[in-house]
């Protein structure tokens, strides 16, 4: 089996997975703001959904750079099924309290603490260099078609079948993904230098070598603090999404839906694009346009009139099209830079970074938004992204990446 068809294989499942677990993730996201409608609870789901990963990011990464790869994505696959049936069990019989959700979010964020860094350190072990930015164009792509689905189909059987019936089709998701990358073979990664060591490194000095070799990468040292200045800011707009359109613009699920579904459609075709293009030669230009092409549309969502709602939906697509343009060269660039024995917990690590830096965004945000107004933090969220990517841009170690 040659590597296009086993990545094919791999993300075939994987793109199922993602159409099942959006149904769930906007069934769960619209159950919380139609019974509650408080952004404070919508972050505080956000909350409980990130906190597994930012305290066990860095830890699961460096299990994953000890154990087979393979079975870790699959048993953490099946583990979030797992979760997820309790939820469908218990919502069979009645209407689940907010207290069950918030404790399902947690405990299935364990398992993608473990799956997220695995599936991003296997893919250089399959992929040759050379088509590593635009393999992530196209993952990007077919992450996003499954979210459009997940959301279009969410939307139409929500109101039928409930939050039940979005939970058995998650569960069957996460069995697919888990056949499709048990039938691929996925080679191991090279030895690292303590490999052959008979007394194997403490956890947290492996924990710390991911750190030191990022910082070894001025250009990707930069990068990681630039991005957890970024999802601190960006990542409370995605808790907020529903509220805007349901709240702020008085639409319905309907409405919520035409907003995250034009956002997808434009990640959908910036990932096309970027696995067509490739990006600029310099990565460091195509990421520094996505920053930029992040803030200043939020920053014009803002200032929005109530009546606003279909120049919002176009704001969403340029905001949707911005992000491949950014995760799928960074990708890239640790997936080559960084040795394939060490990416498990430097993935890991960087999950880890910017899971603290949603959580503190979520915290601030989920009460500011109450007292200033979501459009309000829309705007003030798109200015400061629209800097850091000026401020980005300026920095000679992110201008110089290639050649770090």
């Amino acid at each position: 089996m040659n590597w296009k068809l086993k990545f094919g294989v791999i993300w075939t499942g994987q793109a199922i997975s993602v159409f099942t677990s959006s149904v769930l993730q906007m069934a769960i996201i619209w159950y919380i703001a139609l019974t509650t409608n408080s952004a404070l609870l919508l972050s505080l789901a956000s909350f409980a959904g990130f906190l597994p990963m930012a305290v066990l990011g860095s830890f699961a990464g460096a299990f994953v750079d000890r154990w087979n790869r393979k079975f870790t994505m699959i048993g953490a696959d099946l583990y979030i099924a797992l979760i997820s049936t309790v939820l469908g069990v218990y919502a069979l019989f009645a209407s689940p309290p907010l207290w069950l959700i918030l404790a399902v979010l947690f405990f299935r964020s364990i398992g993608s603490a473990f799956h997220t860094p695995a599936i991003s350190a296997v893919t250089p072990l399959l992929v040759p260099e050379e088509f590593l930015t635009k393999c992530a164009g196209y993952t990007q792509s077919i992450q996003t078609i499954g979210f459009i689905a997940g959301t279009s189909v969410a939307a139409v059987l929500f109101p039928i079948w409930g939050l039940s019936g979005m939970v058995w089709l998650d569960v069957g998701g996460a069995i697919l993904a888990s056949a499709a990358v048990l039938f691929v073979k996925i080679p191991s990664p090279p030895k690292t230098e303590d490999s052959g060591k008979a007394e194997k490194p403490g956890m947290f000095s492996e924990i710390k070598s991911a750190f030191e070799i990022l910082r070894a990468h001025k250009g990707l040292f930069v990068l990681l603090w630039g991005g957890t200045i970024f999802m601190m800011v960006y990542s409370p707009i995605n808790a907020l999404y529903p509220l805007m359109s349901l709240d702020y613009f008085g639409g319905t699920t309907t409405e919520a839906a035409i907003a995250e579904i034009a956002f997808a459609i434009g990640m959908t075709l910036g990932g096309v694009i970027l696995g067509i293009w490739g990006g600029f030669k310099k990565r460091n230009i195509t990421m520094t346009i996505s920053i930029l092409f992040s803030g200043l549309p939020l920053a014009a969502s803002g200032l929005l009139p109530p009546t606003g709602f279909v120049f919002f939906a176009a704001f969403s697509f340029l905001v949707g099209f911005s992000v491949p343009l950014y995760t799928g060269p960074h990708t890239a660039l640790m997936q080559e830079k960084i040795p394939p024995g060490f990416l498990g917990r430097v993935f890991g690590l960087y999950g880890s970074l910017m899971s603290i830096a949603m959580l503190i965004g979520l915290v601030v945000s989920g009460t500011l938004a109450e007292i200033i107004g979501v459009n309000t933090w829309f705007l003030i969220s798109g200015l400061v992204i629209a800097s850091l990517a000026v401020v980005m841009f300026l920095n000679p170690h992110v201008r110089n990446i290639e050649k770090d």
